[in-house]
Order: structure tokens, then sequence, then C-alpha cells
């Protein structure tokens, strides 16, 4: 049976789209700009403008194909066609008979990588260089659509319960081998929104999941996560911390520290903040148990979830979040304690992010012993990319 398109639905999704691809604007944010405008939409509403949205974004070169236009109309249109949308009167795009498409699908194999996987060509060629043939390898599982984890929150109930809570309401998910407090949610189902804001438990990648145990926090500690964000992994470390010692959260960006802290409120755990400063840091110098330098990175790793940033990776914007890199660890080593130890965490699954950075750290910082390394591969986990490394300062 074929799909209704609702031209309002659709002309908002082509609307999004633009800003995405003309104006460089972040999907996840002009997605969630078309929802606040749109407060009357219903839940089948938000989701086709945001499955359009997403899929396009994440196909766009090779729809370009298939549809034989770069024009987003067309584009759209093709992939409406392709979902069994019925074409409605007011349709401008054109038509696609099948004997054409497969002509177009044949053609399409034996076009670039960075076509058929839609990507830019720069990046494609960085990815190739650094990882080789297993580049090809994990660009297959990044291209899939992600999953969605969730992290039990173990300060406001055990995973059990968080499971068959949800599970009661109709929301399937299933424990994760290798993420304790991780549940995974089956395809299609949607948590409720007032569990999402119960605090108990936070939507996280497993990955993301794993880089709070691998800092090695114990009860009592002084922690210091110095690129906090929004506070992920800061609500993991003060959930290990289990309400004992101390845990500050740094950021440069004023708004996210709001974030957190509002998280951390509703997650009933304790949290300092601090904008990162020449004064903040210089307080905090020497004194960690441990700093955990989430960095800021190409993102990479979490092409499933930011398909956008396939086409915004550069050489130069590679080069710049590098230097970036560089400047947090360091800043992050002068914060830890003799005895204390240092975890550089990354969600890029780019060697020139990951083993190359703390190669040179380690090159520089004779007092600093790498504990441990740890990678986790799209197309081995089928989690998002990740990298971290420990070390120990004796």
């Amino acid at each position: 049976m074929e799909k209704k398109l609702h031209r309002i639905l659709a002309e908002a999704a082509v609307e999004v789209l633009r800003a995405i691809f003309e104006e460089g604007a972040v999907a996840d944010r002009a997605v969630a700009r078309a929802m606040g405008a749109h407060p009357k939409w219903g839940k089948r509403d938000r989701a086709m403008v945001a499955e359009t949205v997403y899929e396009v974004v994440r196909g766009r070169r090779r729809l370009e194909v298939l549809a034989g236009s770069q024009d987003l109309w067309d584009v759209v249109g093709y992939w409406w066609a392709s979902q069994g949308y019925a074409r409605p009167e007011w349709a401008s795009w054109g038509v696609v008979e099948s004997g054409e498409a497969a002509a177009r699908e044949a053609a399409l194999a034996e076009m670039p990588r960075a076509i058929r996987v839609s990507l830019g060509d720069e990046f494609d060629a960085l990815g190739e260089a650094e990882l080789g043939e297993r580049w090809e390898v994990e660009l297959a599982a990044l291209d899939q659509a992600a999953p969605v984890f969730l992290r039990v929150n173990p300060r406001r109930g055990k995973v059990a319960s968080v499971k068959a809570e949800l599970e009661a309401l109709g929301v399937e998910v299933e424990l994760v081998e290798g993420c304790p407090l991780g549940l995974r949610v089956a395809e299609g189902k949607a948590v409720p929104s007032q569990l999402r804001e119960s605090g108990r438990f936070e939507i996280q990648d497993a990955a993301s999941q794993q880089v709070a145990p691998f800092v090695q926090v114990e009860p009592g500690m002084r922690v210091v996560d110095l690129c906090a964000g929004a506070g992920g992994k800061t609500l993991h470390l003060a959930a290990l911390l289990e309400g004992k010692g101390d845990l500050l959260a740094m950021d440069r960006h004023e708004a996210k520290l709001e974030t957190l802290r509002g998280r951390a409120a509703r997650a009933t755990v304790k949290v300092r903040t601090a904008a990162v400063s020449e004064a903040s840091l210089a307080a905090m110098a020497g004194q960690a148990d441990r700093v955990l330098v989430d960095a800021p990175c190409s993102g990479s790793g979490t092409l499933r979830r930011q398909a956008d940033l396939k086409y915004r990776i550069t050489a130069a914007t590679l080069a710049g979040v590098q230097a970036v890199q560089r400047e947090v660890l360091q800043k992050g080593a002068a914060l830890v304690k003799r005895g204390g130890k240092l975890v550089y965490a990354t969600c890029s699954v780019l060697p020139s992010e990951n083993q190359a950075q703390v190669a040179w750290f380690s090159a520089g910082q004779g007092d600093f012993i790498l504990e441990e390394e740890r990678s986790l591969a799209p197309s081995e986990t089928g989690w998002d990319g990740f990298y971290m490394a420990r070390w120990r300062r004796e």
C-alpha cells in the first residue's frame, strides 16, 4: 500500500536539507529547529521529516546519481518514491522509470567509492591514506543507521528494573555484552519522553560507555573531566564515584555546562562545573587523581549519527582539531598529580587523531608512562568508533 506524502511535511524536510547543504547547518540542530517550529506535528509527522532528512543526508551523492539530478527536490523525490510514497499531484520532481533506475544502479557500482558511499572526496582520500584497506570496511559499518543505546544510572535504579519498566511500556530493549550498564533499544522503538527526562538513564552509545570505566576512578578520588561538553561521560564518572570524592567538569562553553548541571540534578549526582580558563586550570594544577581529556575531534567514528560530517571533514579541518587535541592534552597533563592518571579519548577512527597524538605526547612527557590503548572499530562492535589511551604519571 502506497503511503501519502503531505505537502507541508515534504516542504519542511526540503527546507531543513537546504539549511544543511547550502547554509552549513548541523543536521541534528536543523531538525530540532524544525520540530520546535511545528509543535502541533504528531509523532508520525516528526518521524517522517526526520527520516527523510537523515536518509538523504546519509546517501546524498549516490541518490543524486540514482535520481539523475543534483536538484534537491529531484533527489528527495527519488528517495520518497523508493520508500513507497505515492506521487502527489503537486509533485515537481521527475519520474525515474524502472529501466532507467536499473541502469543507474549498475553505473553507480562502477563509480568512485566517495560517490557510492556518499562522502566528500577529500575525506575519502584521508581515510584511505590512514587506514588503507580497513577504510572501506569501516565506511560500510558507518553507513548503517545507528541503534539507540541507553546507559542506566545506578544511582537511580538497577539495569533489570529499568529494562522491565521500559518493556512494560512497550519499549523492547536488550542487554549489551561488554557494557554492564547498557541497554540497546529495539529498532523502531522510541523511549517515552517522561522516562528520558527521569534521570534513570541517559542515551549514550555503547562505545562512549567504555570511556568512564577506562579512566579507573575509585570513590573518594579527585577527578577532572576537562572537555565535558553536555556531560554524558561526566555523569558516568559521577556514578562510578558513588557520591564520594570530587568531580569537576570543565568546558569552554557555558551553555554546555548549564545543560550538564540540569542533567546532573536529574541524575542526583554531584558535579562541580567551571569554565576553562587560566585561573581555573591553575587552581587544579597537580591535584587530580584522574583527568579525562575527551578531546574535540573529527567525529569520524560517529558518522552513523552525524552523517553530515561526511561532507565537512577535510585536511584543513582535521589539522585544526589535531592542534586543539595537543593543546588540551598538555593542559590536562598539568592537572594530574604524581601517581595519578591521564586518559585521552576521541570518537574518531583516524590514527592521526589517536595513536599519532599519543605517540607525540609520550615522546614529550617523560614522566607519563603509557599503560593502555584501546580502539573500538564500528565494523567489529556495531558501536560508534572510539579510541582511548591511559597514562600514569610517575
